[in-house]
């Protein structure tokens, strides 16, 4: 299963200078505990804001550019190389966590999204693109816990698209 995994506004605003222009450690922990023992695949902008790999998950990055790489993470240059994966093991679930220019290459084949959506408006530079909501079900929608260290009002939202669950 190839799922997409976000956090973003209103506007679909995900990012700004090449980090989030938000701080929600709720959100950090969703994600933390989605993600812990599968696949994680990002773009190179987005491991270098991560700035490591992260730990207890196979941490892939896509790129053309000859960066260099710490021995665990994996590089491929191309998201034909998920596809392949996700044929050979439809069971596995592989998490694109960004940026906006995978998503935007991924979201047609994507079965499921895991959005974190804030009831806020902030300035950014990288946007989650567009997707036809009739294609999708929402199948979860939980409220997260507004207090001190999470400022916004917010939702885990999940999506599944609806050839998927026939």
């Amino acid at each position: 299963m190839i799922s997409l995994l976000v956090a973003m506004d209103k506007n679909h605003v995900m990012g700004l200078d090449n980090g989030m222009p938000w701080h929600l450690p709720k959100d950090l922990r969703f994600f933390k505990e989605k993600t812990t023992g599968n696949t994680i695949i990002m773009g190179r902008k987005t491991y270098n804001s991560i700035g490591r790999a992260l730990p207890n998950r196979r941490n892939v990055v896509v790129t053309r550019s000859n960066g260099e790489f710490p021995e665990n993470v994996e590089v491929i240059d191309n998201l034909q190389t998920v596809k392949e994966w996700n044929l050979a093991k439809p069971e596995e679930e592989y998490f694109i966590i960004g940026g906006g220019n995978i998503f935007s290459q991924v979201i047609d084949i994507a079965d499921r999204m895991y959005i974190t959506w804030i009831d806020e408006s902030f300035d950014g530079d990288t946007y989650f693109p567009n997707f036809p909501e009739e294609e999708w079900i929402l199948t979860s929608k939980v409220k997260g816990e507004k207090n001190d260290t999470n400022p916004y009002d917010y939702y885990f939202l999940q999506y599944d698209r609806k050839n998927q669950l026939n």
